[in-house]
């Protein structure tokens, strides 16, 4: 499942580490401005559904992510809608997502006011203000204390966040941070990784499709 870290102090710039897990038969776009309907939106595009996983403002400094939950896994629309909605509308995102159809996800919404997540486990939809700080996202929700979140928010908060990231291969184990599984017809793995570093009008991606190789990830800026 997908891992999210994201770093909010008042007045600094907010940080965010997102690796993203899918079946490598799903091919996508590395961020960009992929929708011109949201013109200073960035963001890695799903080639399949055309949303995103997690999407950027540019003029705002706000940026959405949805990760995989564990209670339902399958469902329509895509979820890939839900951080372009939340980029757009912000809270009010569910005036214009009907997700109650939906695979079960977390929803977080990041900015230079703070963080949110939303919770949707297939039968209710709850909403978690989150304290400034240092907040490790899985696929069991915010903080969650199970044994990966428990070790990745130790790791995350005394090395350098790409240290962590970058020490080991991808593992076929459900607690590791980069992963790989088999299967007959296709792999589920760890398929990109970004650093987000972003204020109102600056916003900076360092990315990789390979994270766990620290020669491979690359800069780029937006104002």
């Amino acid at each position: 499942m997908c891992t999210v870290v994201t770093d909010w102090t008042p007045g600094d710039p907010l940080r965010i580490l997102a690796i993203r897990d899918e079946f490598v038969s799903r091919d996508f776009d590395p961020p960009g401005a992929w929708w011109p309907g949201q013109p200073s939106v960035i963001g890695g595009r799903d080639r399949r559904a055309g949303g995103s996983w997690c999407v950027s403002d540019v003029r705002t400094g706000v940026t959405a992510l949805v990760l995989n939950r564990t209670e339902r896994h399958v469902g329509t629309p895509s979820r890939g809608v839900l951080p372009l909605a939340a980029v757009a509308a912000g809270s009010r995102w569910t005036n214009d997502v009907d997700h109650r159809e939906m695979a079960s996800f977390t929803l977080v919404l990041a900015g230079p006011d703070g963080v949110i997540a939303w919770d949707w486990d297939a039968a209710n939809l709850t909403r978690q203000e989150l304290e400034a700080g240092t907040h490790v996202f899985t696929s069991r929700g915010a903080d969650a204390g199970d044994e990966k979140a428990g070790r990745l928010a130790k790791e995350f908060a005394e090395r350098p966040w790409l240290d962590v990231v970058t020490e080991r291969p991808p593992a076929d184990e459900r607690t590791a941070l980069v992963v790989r599984h088999e299967f007959e017809t296709d792999t589920y793995a760890t398929v990109f990784g970004q650093l987000i570093t972003s204020t109102s009008g600056e916003l900076q991606i360092t990315h990789s499709r390979t994270p766990w190789l620290a020669d491979t990830w690359v800069d780029q800026r937006w104002s």
